[in-house]
């Protein structure tokens, strides 16, 4: 049977999620309590998007594959009992006909915290928000961000891969001031190439300082090269807030057929 695994965790003092040898990682973390609790040598997991170092996840989702005889309805229990407290499954339950973390999904959605003046540099929540010296404004930004939404090459804003797609549909990427006042960038796309989030608000804090223009952003993604200019904000400020999916089993299995075709710009 697949089980569909909703978690939560703090990357603070993780190396990411994917597991590396001798070396603290979510993935390794979950994998080890999963086989502890379900008595299985091994239990590899699948997840919806990869974080690096750092970055932390409220919505990331998982699927594995186990034998029937092997679930336990008190598995999200059990799981939390002796997971660490820097991670916390929200949901364990039988996947949908046809489900992939993966290839499933429609979107992620990531959020970047900035804390641009300083009373709003709060000690107790420094981990997860980047404390920016200069104040910020969210307006050009927000204009700086509008000729980006789209099917685009985002060769410049990617650390490149060998062989793998630059090319992603950016479905949403606006700026607001949330309730306590923080400047928060939202990101929604198909999927995202490595780095592709933090050089994109490295970018935009450029704009929001007033160092370059709210053109600019636009003209560095037309260029469709690495640009030693962008700078590549730091990871704590990155949560990988939420991750959608079809509704029905047609839907999720037609959407794993697209996802796994490789990109290409119109």
């Amino acid at each position: 049977m697949r089980l569909r695994i909703d978690l939560s965790y703090d990357g603070g003092d993780f190396r990411g999620w994917a597991t590396q040898p001798g070396l603290r990682t979510v993935q390794g973390t979950l994998e080890a309590a999963l086989a502890t609790v379900l008595r299985l040598p091994s239990v590899p997991v699948v997840c919806a998007g990869r974080t690096d170092t750092g970055v932390h996840a409220r919505g990331q989702v998982v699927h594995l594959d186990l034998p029937d005889e092997a679930y336990d309805e008190r598995l999200l229990r059990r799981l939390n009992g002796i997971l660490p407290p820097d991670v916390r499954v929200r949901r364990a339950a039988p996947a949908a006909a046809g489900f992939d973390a993966r290839f499933s999904a429609v979107w992620r959605r990531y959020a970047y915290r900035v804390a641009d003046l300083a009373e709003l540099a709060d000690p107790l929540t420094r981990g997860h928000v980047l404390w920016w010296p200069r104040p910020l404004d969210v307006e050009a930004m927000a204009a700086a961000s509008a000729p980006l939404v789209g099917l685009q090459d985002f060769a410049a804003f990617c650390k490149r891969r060998e062989g793998a797609t630059t090319i992603r549909t950016l479905l949403d990427l606006t700026w607001t001031r949330d309730d306590r006042g923080l400047a928060v960038a939202t990101v929604r796309a198909d999927a995202f190439c490595h780095h592709m989030v933090r050089s994109l608000v490295g970018c935009l804090l450029a704009v929001g300082e007033g160092r370059r223009a709210t053109s600019w952003p636009a003209e560095i993604l037309a260029a469709a090269e690495r640009d030693p200019s962008v700078a590549v904000v730091p990871a704590h400020g990155l949560t990988l807030e939420e991750v959608g999916y079809p509704d029905d089993a047609d839907g999720l299995l037609a959407q794993a057929g697209r996802a796994r075709a490789r990109r290409e710009e119109p």
